[in-house]
């Protein structure tokens, strides 16, 4: 409004000084061309007025023509903007309102300021109770830590995406999958968007599809232990029989029974440890401990197809990672077995199992001499359903791809026809308590 004022008396001002200027300049032209002529002078004086109105008619038209035509020009492209930024709110009004995921808007503070429908379903809460409310009053104390970690990487304008555990009402629980997303304004972080998703049922889904890789594999690997079971056991009904006999107890023979029964409980046992229905708790594991264990399973299905395992462990130090113990126990048992199996029976079958430290993580390696693969098959190793064997599904490649990825490793496949098959297996090693929480958030 001033500005308008100062624009409308400069206008008044210069019409002014224009208007004396004439004033002055017309009377003084008007009496050196007249020459004393008085009728001339006051033909002069009765249009000199009406030659100044057309005159500042036609500038004064000029001016507001050129300055009317600014000020439509404007409004024009001020209505042009204001309809962008209404289809631009409307469209992402929509991107938030009819978003499948939920959507959460919080403050600097981590203060929820709005949600959006599936939100509202998320957290079974309307956008009423929500209002103000700490994002951290749905988490436990553990998952609170990683989530302002994420929050505070977030709002150093950095975008992340992590996995956590919310806890609503009459103590139900469900796992988010959450992308935070810094809300940029002028070059400022002014809050941070949080885009999460309900994978509760999708996590269940692949726990009982790892589960039932494991039974189908304890089933497949039953009949080897039932054979090397036998034979200690045959040892020890041999040496009953003797005693029974002789009348006498021969403690030589006492020694080697029991280390056959030595045996078979561990053989037996591993079996049960394998098929016990265990909640994932994830935790410190030895690998070579863990890999002397599954050899001592497939040592019994190597012999059977007359195959050798040759074990080469680390022993510079322990090589130890966060783990659930029968899930790594299952990708092991899974790749041995596969080695196993890709020998054919005319051929000297051998698999040599290492375990070394490389670049901060535990690298175990798995080779055979059997048959081999080619290129194209290589790459689509690890996909569901896809399968070199004539009978099999390809879902224990993809589960062992699935649950390395879940201990934060990675497994790669070298082959070459003819010539045998690689698999590296990498794991990383404990170096802080953050990985530990990570881990066991990933496994609940």
């Amino acid at each position: 409004m001033r500005k308008a004022k100062e624009i409308a008396l400069r206008v008044a001002i210069a019409y002014v000084l224009l208007g004396i200027l004439w004033v002055i300049l017309s009377d003084y032209f008007s009496v050196i061309l007249a020459h004393e002529k008085l009728n001339l002078y006051i033909y002069f004086q009765r249009f000199k007025g009406w030659f100044f109105i057309f005159v500042t008619g036609i500038i004064l038209y000029l001016l507001v023509y050129r300055r009317t035509k600014d000020v439509i020009e404007s409004n024009e492209q001020l209505k042009k903007k204001e309809r962008q930024l209404y289809i631009q709110h409307e469209h992402y009004h929509s991107l938030f309102k009819h978003n499948p995921d939920g959507v959460f808007e919080l403050d600097l503070q981590g203060k929820i300021m709005a949600v959006n429908p599936e939100a509202e379903s998320l957290l079974e809460a309307s956008q009423k109770e929500l209002e103000d409310i700490q994002l951290r009053k749905f988490l436990n104390e553990e998952d609170a830590k990683s989530v302002t970690d994420h929050f505070i990487e977030t709002l150093s304008g950095k975008g992340s995406m992590f996995e956590t555990n919310i806890h609503l009402k009459g103590k139900k629980k469900k796992i988010l999958r959450c992308s935070f997303i810094p809300i940029i304004i002028s070059g400022e972080v002014t809050g941070v968007f949080v885009i999460a998703r309900d994978i509760t049922q999708f996590r269940k889904n692949e726990e009982m599809m790892i589960a039932s890789e494991k039974m189908s594999v304890i089933g497949q690997l039953a009949a080897a232990v039932a054979h090397e079971i036998r034979n200690p056991l045959t040892s020890l009904k041999g040496f009953i029989q003797l005693m029974q006999t002789t009348g006498s107890v021969n403690h030589d023979h006492l020694n080697i029974m029991l280390s056959e029964v030595d045996r078979i409980d561990l053989i037996s046992g591993e079996m049960l440890i394998l098929g016990k229905q265990q909640d994932l708790h994830y935790q410190t594991e030895n690998v070579e401990a863990i890999l002397q264990q599954v050899i001592v399973l497939m040592q019994a299905q190597a012999n059977i197809d007359n195959v050798s395992i040759e074990y080469k462990p680390y022993a510079l130090e322990p090589l130890n990672v966060m783990a659930e113990a029968n899930q790594l126990k299952q990708v092991f048992i899974n790749i041995i077995k596969n080695a196993v199996e890709a020998i054919p029976n005319d051929r000297r079958g051998k698999v040599s199992i290492s375990l070394n430290r490389k670049d901060g993580g535990a690298l175990v390696v798995v080779s055979d001499n059997g048959t081999g693969m080619e290129p194209e098959r290589i790459e689509t190793i690890g996909e569901p359903f896809y399968s070199t064997k004539e009978k099999g599904t390809g879902l224990g490649l993809a589960i062992c791809k699935k649950i390395i990825e879940k201990h934060k490793g990675k497994i790669v496949f070298h082959s070459e026809k003819q010539k045998g098959t690689i698999v590296e297996i990498s794991l990383p090693l404990i170096k802080e308590n953050t990985f530990r929480q990570n881990a066991e958030r990933e496994g609940k």
